[in-house]
């Protein structure tokens, strides 16, 4: 199979990936949202958001990432000499955190399943911004290939991460009042 095709599946498996982290974490804050409703509004509530999480965690966020994976040391094989360059190395640093970003929501994942969870709505919420900070990082690496660019491009994280957090205080604030 030729480089471009490889490529075009590892772009397709992130995407699918991302989806799919970007939407359990919504997940999340719904089923912790209706762990604090009444039992008969758990009853109703948690299977459904249960099911919808399993289906989506299991049979699509967990293999987009492994696809994910294979195909991208798959399409790395092709441009081995990228592992000489400071600007993969940035990258590859944001996708092992973007892992770890993963375990931490398969672990929420788990307790949310048993109806535990340790984390409030909110957290939640600032926790689901974490995967775009780190998408736009590693997505701004491999495009500009250049780490003088990806300076001024943690400075523009920086600012999407305070912009990100004021939204989500806002958004607290009109659903209290709400």
């Amino acid at each position: 199979m030729g480089f471009e095709y490889i490529k075009a599946l590892h772009i397709i498996f992130i995407v699918t990936w991302f989806a799919g982290l970007f939407y359990i974490v919504r997940l999340f804050i719904y089923q912790t949202e209706t762990l604090e409703k009444s039992p008969e509004e758990q009853k109703i509530l948690k299977p459904q958001l249960d099911l919808m999480a399993r289906r989506l965690w299991l049979g699509i966020t967990w293999p987009s990432a492994i696809l994910t994976l294979i195909f991208g040391i798959w399409t790395l094989s092709y441009r081995w000499g990228y592992l000489q360059m400071g600007f993969m190395h940035a990258k590859l640093a944001f996708v092992f955190l973007l892992y770890l970003y993963h375990f931490v929501c398969h672990k929420i994942f788990k307790n949310l399943q048993v109806g535990k969870t340790k984390w409030t709505s909110t957290q939640l919420r600032i926790w689901n911004e974490a995967a775009t900070v780190l998408l736009f990082a590693i997505v701004f690496l491999i495009v500009l290939k250049n780490l003088m660019d990806m300076l001024w491009g943690v400075v523009g994280l920086v600012v999407l991460s305070a912009l990100l957090m004021i939204a989500i205080k806002l958004y607290k604030k009109s659903r209290t009042r709400n």
